[in-house]
Formats: structure tokens, C-alpha cells, sequence
């Protein structure tokens, strides 16, 4: 990569708490993300203290170069990696060049999120569980009201998340095209979804074997796609109580999902209620605290 191409890209020209900056050059021909259409490279700089989990963009020339400038938050950066979220993004961060970086700041987080596999894998599929969960309670909901075209769709986007929880347990980055990514594994999920959408049945039909399917999945994942939680559970003697669970970094991802999740722990005996008894043992207002259980 041309060092002229970003020979103003520097901490002192940015005016930001700036690490560093990443090059990404684009493939003759390669088929583009609407982020990235019809330009040649990325440039991403890198920086702490920006939270509100907003991209800044510029559009850049020099010479006959055209190139796309983000500016990115460092703890999005993570957030991204761990969520799946911003994919082309990422994969540029991972994969470009490092045009500068300040004191080695940008390679050791890049070094970091690489090496981090293993608990980013955890976390990524805690999340897609908890989507799947969410739109499996709301299609069921559908289901009671009577109203299959709401519960299809939402029964379709819950089975995305079970392929892209199938996909991460092969080691696999889930991308875009997802069912073209899971078909060559001839998985259960695929055929799921293929059932649903070519299956001759009726849609009141279909939703119904989807649901069940969907009933299975929830008993059979559970415990490994909470795994982290519930790890965290029973890592001290004292029950958790939700706004410390919602609060941990690990977890901040699920953190509206949280309610739901811990519910259908207990109800499935992986996690178990303590009643926090008040201190004036009136009874009211008892706090209900979470701890693990049996997996």
C-alpha cells in the first residue's frame, strides 16, 4: 500500500485520541457492500473514548485514488468482532494493512481480538441465542393469535440465528448469505429451512413443525449456548442479582434479553431462584437472585 496515499493520516492531523489506522484495498471486480460501493479502499482510523457507537465517514480522494475514511471507536471495534455486527468492517480491520499506529496501541488490540477466538465465540453464541429465543417467544405469540404470516416470518429470522449458532460451533464467521454458507454442511437447520419455505403444506402447517423444531433446539442449546452465564452463576457463592449480571462486560450484550434468558434457565433447572429475604422479614418486596443449577 502507498504510504503517499495517507501521508496526512497521522495522530497529530486527526486532533482525536487516535491509535492508529488501517488500509484495506478492494479486489479488482469484488462485489461490494452499499458501506463500500464503488471505491477502492478503506481507511479506518481507530480511536479511544468514542462510545457512541456511531461511524464517521468521509469520502477521500489523492490523485486518482478514491477511498472511504471511517472513524471507529475502539470498544466498538470489540463489540463488532463479538456480535458479528459490521462484518465488512471488521474483516478490513483484521485483514488491511497498518498504515501507522501509535506506540504498537493498534496491533496489540488487533493481536487481541484475534487470539480472543475462543471467548468471543462464547459470547457471539450466547447473543444469537438470545435472538433466536426472542423471536421464538414472539412467533409463538403469533402462533396463539392465529396470525401464521407474522409467525412464519418471525419463525425464519429464528432459524437464521440457529444456522449462524450452527455456523460458529463449525468455526465459521457467519456472513450475509448464511444459508449459502450452511448448506454445504447438510445440516439440520438447512433442512428446517428448507421445509418451510418449499414444503406443499399449508403455512399454519409448516409454522406448526418449525415451532417444534424450535422447541427441541431451545432444549438441546440451552446449556452450551449459555455456557458463559452460567459459568458466571456459579462462579461465587452468592446469588446474582439481574442489574449485576446486566452490568457485566461478558454479558452487556444480552443485557436486554437478560430477563428472558434467566427465566428460561430456571424453568429448564440450569439456573435456580434465591428469594432475598428483606430485612425486616415483612415479605414485601422480596428480590429474587439467580445462582447456577444443574448442567
Amino acid at each position: 500500500m502507498e504510504p503517499t496515499i495517507f501521508s496526512l493520516m497521522d495522530e497529530e492531523s486527526t486532533g482525536r485520541q487516535a491509535i492508529g489506522a488501517i488500509g484495506y484495498r478492494f479486489n479488482s471486480g469484488e462485489l461490494l457492500s452499499p458501506l463500500f460501493y464503488d471505491f477502492e479502499l478503506a481507511v479506518i482510523a481507530v480511536y479511544e473514548g468514542i462510545d457512541d457507537a456511531e461511524i464517521e465517514i468521509e469520502h477521500c480522494t489523492n490523485g486518482d485514488t478514491h477511498y472511504e475514511l471511517l472513524y471507529i471507536g475502539k470498544k466498538d471495534l470489540k463489540r463488532w468482532v463479538m456480535t458479528g455486527q459490521n462484518r465488512e468492517i471488521v474483516q478490513c480491520f483484521l485483514h488491511g494493512e497498518i498504515i501507522w499506529d501509535v506506540e504498537g496501541k493498534l496491533a496489540r488490540l488487533r493481536n487481541e481480538l484475534i487470539k480472543s477466538g475462543d471467548g468471543l465465540r462464547e459470547q457471539r453464541k450466547l447473543k444469537e441465542f438470545a435472538d433466536f429465543l426472542n423471536l421464538y417467544i414472539e412467533a409463538k405469540y403469533y402462533t396463539q393469535e392465529h396470525d401464521y404470516l407474522d409467525a412464519y416470518y418471525c419463525v425464519l429470522q429464528a432459524l437464521r440465528h440457529h444456522a449462524r449458532i450452527e455456523l460458529i460451533e463449525q468455526g465459521i464467521s457467519p456472513k450475509r448469505s448464511v444459508w449459502e454458507q450452511v448448506r454445504p454442511l447438510n445440516s439440520v437447520v438447512y433442512k428446517l429451512y428448507d421445509e418451510l419455505t418449499e414444503s406443499k403444506e399449508t403455512l399454519e402447517q409448516r409454522v406448526q413443525l418449525a415451532m417444534l423444531a424450535c422447541e427441541f433446539t431451545i432444549m438441546s442449546k440451552m446449556a452450551e449456548c449459555c455456557s458463559v452465564l452460567l459459568r458466571i452463576l456459579s462462579s461465587r457463592k452468592e446469588a446474582w442479582s439481574i442489574q449485576e449480571l446486566a452490568a457485566l462486560p461478558e454479558l452487556f450484550e444480552v443485557r436486554e434479553e437478560m430477563p428472558m434468558i434467566l427465566r428460561k434457565l430456571v424453568h429448564h433447572s440450569l439456573a435456580k431462584e434465591v428469594i432475598n429475604e428483606p430485612k425486616d422479614s415483612s415479605g414485601a418486596g422480596r428480590e429474587i437472585k439467580y445462582s447456577a443449577g444443574k448442567f
